[in-house]
């Protein structure tokens, strides 16, 4: 339910081609990064022979599906004022900490958390589908693999499974060391993942043939497949970052000392043609690196941090941090998100800072929305908040946990959003956005 200030906001929102950014000054230019078409068989797949790479047309967007609220076991059906999500599921005992939906069809959820489980679950109306067994630490991590056919789980201790999702099998699993991260490849059935030993580990799934890519003596705390498929950049606990050549298995460029960052890195993420990357850290720095070169193209800090007087060593990483950052998809603007509550949305063709929208506490994570200057944020007070990154206003919240939200997803058409909480439950909310 929008208010009028918020209804207000959205008419009064410039288009566009006549966006003001600094005073009198109007974009003449909006830089665009133009994916092109990516190179799916590529050397890689010589490498790991029989992994199509090839690109899948899209389905359509949107689930036919109407929502069914009856109550079901292990699904909890939102009836009061105060909780505005649809669907709540209860099936975990301890904080969720993780969840992913399906890629293809943005119908079904997976969710893993400390009580050592991991649940795939239908979204419409929170039916259990399976349980991901036989893990025993908690599950940080989860998600689908590009087409939707297979899940992962990984949990702290290193145990990685995988699941055929039709027919709920498990098909492969692995024990590499102390987890930090997992992701599939955007275009194969291949499951990367960092450890704390430093290494990154590529694996071809089912068949488990696998290649590691050794990083300095300490964890890899972050990482993320670049879109082209070949590359990938991976952030490390001694600061430095890591661009790996999948299919050479060396790093192309690295990142250390002053080009690093002064504390271990805590996220990245690329843009959408894979040229630009941004790596955030506990030294409140969000660096700005071309994938191409190597090199540093831009430093982003908050002016609340920058104004801040030195702080001896350690001081500044316990009272703040980078917790997450990505780029927007339609126009030249980057999104940090700080564990003091602060998101900050600069404009990349300047390097300045545009707006700083305040949360009441820390930030966890934030997602843009695929072809707008939306982006989402979910922090420690439990809320779902949504920005316009062009004005910096919030459009507005979504309420329903009654503990710190831990992670979120976002479906492709941005019709729901699905939450999981210190609170044992994920949730799921229908977006209602006043204006589309």
């Amino acid at each position: 339910m929008e208010s009028e200030s918020e209804s207000g906001a959205a008419a009064d929102t410039p288009p566009l081609e006549t966006l003001s950014f600094h005073g009198d000054e109007e974009i003449i230019e909006v830089v665009e990064l133009d994916p092109g078409p990516p190179d799916p068989a590529d050397d890689l797949a010589q490498e790991m022979e029989d992994v199509d790479f090839e690109e899948e047309e899209e389905e359509e967007e949107g689930n036919e599906e109407g929502w069914v609220l009856e109550p079901q076991e292990g699904v909890v059906s939102s009836m009061e004022g105060p909780d505005d999500s649809e669907v709540t599921f209860v099936l975990h005992s301890a904080s969720v900490f993780c969840v992913s939906l399906d890629p293809k069809t943005n119908t079904l959820a997976v969710t893993g958390g400390e009580d050592d489980k991991a649940f795939v679950w239908r979204l419409s109306d929170g039916e259990l589908l399976f349980e991901c067994a036989g893990h025993k630490d908690s599950v940080t991590c989860a998600g689908f693999s590009h087409d939707s056919t297979l899940v992962a789980t990984g949990d702290m201790s290193g145990l990685l499974k995988v699941w055929q999702v039709d027919t709920k099998e498990e098909v492969w699993s692995f024990e590499a060391g102390d987890l930090e991260w997992m992701e599939w490849h955007p275009r194969a059935p291949v499951l990367l993942a960092g450890t704390a030993d430093g290494n990154t580990w590529m694996w071809k799934v089912p068949n488990g043939d696998c290649k590691t890519f050794q990083g300095p003596n300490c964890p890899a705390t972050c990482g993320r497949v670049l879109p082209d498929g070949k590359r990938a950049v991976v952030g490390y606990e001694d600061g430095t970052i890591r661009i790996w050549d999948l299919k050479q298995g060396n790093p192309i460029h690295v990142l250390k000392g002053t080009e690093g960052h002064q504390g271990p890195l805590t996220c990245v993420a690329a843009n959408q043609d894979g040229s630009l990357i941004l790596t955030g850290s506990v030294d409140c720095q969000a660096k700005l690196v071309s994938a191409t070169t190597g090199k540093v193209v831009g430093v982003f800090r908050p002016e609340t941090v920058a104004s801040q007087p030195n702080l001896g060593e350690g001081e500044e990483s316990e009272s703040n941090s980078v917790e997450s950052l990505g780029f927007c998809s339609v126009m030249p603007l980057a999104a940090v998100g700080y564990l003091d509550g602060t998101l900050a949305i600069y404009d990349l063709s300047t390097q300045t800072l545009r707006h700083q929208c305040q949360h009441q506490s820390g930030i966890v994570q934030l997602l843009w929305e695929a072809g707008t200057a939306v982006v989402y944020t979910c922090s420690l007070d439990g809320v779902v908040r949504l920005w316009d990154a062009r004005t910096g206003r919030l459009l507005t919240d979504y309420r329903g946990h009654t503990a710190e939200i831990l992670d979120f997803a976002l479906s492709k058409d941005a019709s729901l959003v699905v939450t999981t909480s210190g609170d044992h439950k994920a949730k799921v909310f229908c977006v209602q956005r006043p204006d589309r």
